[in-house]
């Protein structure tokens, strides 16, 4: 059976490179999207060899959001499977200096992949099926001081995800969000990371894999983290605001 084709934005982080390698070994095609894919031809080499499956490249810019319909009218299909790993963490202390720097953290978290999750839902509702994947984060569930600018971009793009799973709900497509907590990657290397809170790629593309499979709404990548944030996000805004989080 011909697996459906699937579109991977933000490619060449390390969670989409997992999650790539994944699908993949489950026979699906991919179409890797991302900003310089010169640098992932060895990867795309690598997956058709190993996996015996189609993968091409594709330049893409979240935050050129005029270029969007273009750039899927570019694809070799309409993908059954969208996932978006899309992402900057920034950095706080430069977010509340520097508007420039706190504006790329909110396109890029939160405008970039719902615009073009927006476009593609459209066209999915249109052919009557269809996934979507958002990889948000646990930042988005409260915002705290130490990262409220990509927390309220996480908050934002959460939201949507929940708006557009509601209103596709009866339409054939699938909306899933996926919550990792932390990972250990590129962008979280040098932080101090609890292990027993942090996940691997791995860990991440595996749920991905098992929420495609089992049509779930929202995924907590590690389950004890659907535990803590349901207590932050009980916690009295007067005691809240006296905690260092």
């Amino acid at each position: 059976m011909t697996k459906d084709p699937v579109l991977i934005l933000g490619a060449g982080s390390d969670i989409a490179r997992a999650i790539a390698r994944r699908l993949a070994a489950d026979g699906h095609p991919l179409q890797l999207a991302a900003r310089d894919t010169a640098r992932m031809e060895a990867d795309r080499r690598d997956l058709e060899l190993r996996h015996a499956v189609a993968v091409t490249l594709h330049e893409f810019d979240a935050c050129d959001i005029a270029a969007i319909p273009a750039f899927l009218d570019g694809l070799p299909a309409l993908p059954g499977i969208a996932v978006s790993a899309v992402g900057l963490l920034g950095a706080q202390a430069a977010s509340e200096r520097d508007p420039a720097a706190a504006l790329a953290v909110l396109r890029t978290n939160f405008e970039g992949p719902a615009m073009v999750f927006a476009e593609l839902a459209n066209r999915m509702e249109a052919r009557g099926r269809g996934t979507l994947v958002g990889i948000s984060s646990v930042a988005g569930d409260r915002g705290r001081a130490t990262n409220y600018i990509y927390g309220a971009a996480k908050a934002g793009y959460t939201a949507f995800l929940s708006g557009l799973r509601n209103r596709l709900a009866r339409k054939g497509v699938q909306v899933i969000t996926v919550l990792p907590g932390f990972v250990a990657t590129r962008m979280t290397e040098g932080m101090n990371l609890p292990a027993r809170l942090t996940a691997r790629p791995e860990e991440v593309a595996d749920a991905v894999a098992r929420a495609i499979a089992r049509r779930r709404d929202v995924i907590y990548v590690r389950p004890v983290w659907r535990l803590i944030m349901a207590i932050i996000r009980a916690l009295p805004e007067a005691l809240f605001k006296r905690l260092k989080l």
